[in-house]
This record gives structure tokens, sequence and C-alpha cells, in this order.
């Protein structure tokens, strides 16, 4: 007969046995689950505006193939790098950031945020492309082209390093550009930006035709004050189609030429 002390043994011996069972069942569904392949590739892009995107899920479905040289659900859940298709990701040009996970049902899910274009370049070359909100290059998409201000003009070629040097033209197109967005009077008025062959932005409203001349960008919250002033006190007298150039050079006051 068993006393008290061989049965808390045997007790103690079966709950050892059973959490054993338990780890190796778990062990074994972890590998099995490893083993298997992906089932499907759900791609959720944050649009950029309704409906709209520079990027969509067969575009990224490439950009993964090319990086890693397979498709995704040909690969056990096991050897697939959710922390390297991220990083693929990220390094996309379209692509603000990303992130990657797996679900019990063993679909891979794909969650994009897009770069959110805020200007369009058109450099003395010909070459064309987007500045996002921190400044990054983004190229133009077959999907969409978004409606964002315009510059044009004698602007050189992109310089990956502009923002890090303390004149750039593009530093300063960029940094007008982010005035422009944040001004409520400004930012619904102005549609292009223009440089000149001296280096002087002008300015090109979406109503009426007359340029706005900024030229530097020294005093450029004098300057915008004195244009908005202009705009919001002669305008409505004398109409939008009386002049022909604004010019905010002149310290202290703004030269208006009729047409």
């Amino acid at each position: 007969m068993l006393n008290n002390d061989h049965l808390k043994t045997l007790k103690r011996l079966g709950i050892i046995a059973f959490f054993f069972l338990v780890a190796a069942l778990v062990i074994s569904a972890v590998n099995e689950k490893k083993a298997s392949a992906a089932n499907e590739v759900l791609i959720d892009i944050e649009q950029l505006e309704v409906g709209r995107s520079m990027i969509n899920s067969e575009d990224v479905l490439l950009v993964l193939e090319n990086a890693f040289g397979y498709n995704l659900t040909a690969v056990p859940i096991g050897g697939l790098d959710v922390e390297r298709i991220e990083r693929v990701l990220r390094a996309d040009a379209f692509v603000k950031d990303a992130t990657v996970y797996i679900d019990a049902q063993n679909k891979i899910h794909i969650e994009l945020t897009q770069r959110q274009p805020i200007l369009r370049i058109i450099d003395k070359n010909g070459l064309t492309y987007y500045l996002d909100q921190d400044g990054g290059k983004v190229p133009t998409s077959r999907h969409y082209t978004p409606r964002v201000l315009v510059a044009t003009g004698n602007i050189p070629p992109y310089d990956r390093d502009y923002l890090e040097k303390k004149k750039h033209v593009i530093k300063d197109l960029y940094e007008l550009t982010q005035r422009i967005l944040k001004d409520k009077f400004l930012e619904p008025m102005i549609e292009q930006i223009y440089l000149t062959q001296d280096g002087d932005f002008q300015l090109i409203p979406k109503i009426g035709d007359q340029k706005i001349i900024l030229g530097k960008m020294d005093r450029l919250e004098e300057k915008i004050l004195y244009l908005k002033n202009f705009y919001k006190e002669a305008l409505p007298y004398k109409g939008w189609q009386k002049y022909k150039t604004i010019n905010l050079t002149f310290k202290g006051q703004v030269v208006a030429k009729k047409k």
C-alpha cells in the first residue's frame, strides 16, 4: 500500500509529465506552423486621398519578389524574415513606414504608409519628381498624380544632401512650400513657384495671371505679411485682373504694376 509520501511523489511526477507533454505538443505545433507555407498576402496601403495611391498591391509584391527572389507564399513561415521584409519596404521610394506580421491563419499582413508629396519639381533639365513632407525625394507614379504645388524654372538637379547644406535652391523651395502650406490664406491661393535665371522666386496664384515677385528668401515673413495685406485691402477695390506684377522685393512696401 502506498503511503502519503509515495502518493505525493507520484502526483509531482504526473504533473511534470503533463507539462512535458504539453510542451512537446506546443513545440510540435510551432514546428508544424513554421514548416507550413503562408496561404495569402494581405496588403493594406494608407491612401493619400480617397481612393488614390501612388503605389498598389502589385507594386508591393513585385518589390518583395525582386528583393527576395521568390513569392512570399512559396516558402515556409519559418523561413520568412519579417524584419527584413519591413526594411525592404521602407527602402522603397513611395513608402514612409511598413508593418508586417503573420496571423494565426498563416496570412501575411502588410500595412504601408505612403510618403505624402507636398511639392512637384520640374528642374531645368526637365526631370520631374516630388518632395514629401520630410523633404525626401518621391518619384512620379503611373497610378496617381497628386495635386500639389509645382516648382519650375532654373532649378538644379536633385541633391540628396540638400537639407544638410547651409544654402541650397531645393532647400529654399522646400522651406517656402512648407511656409505656404501652413498659411490658411496662401495655401488655397498659390499654384506655382517659379525660379528665374537670377535666382529670384516668383509665386503664381490660382486666380488671375499676375506674377508675385518674392525675390530671395530674405525677409520672408515680412514679404508674406505685405502680400496678404495687399490682397485683402487693395485687390477688392481694383480687381484681380488689374495688375501684371506684385513686387515684394522692396523693403517696407509693395510695388504693383498694372497691365
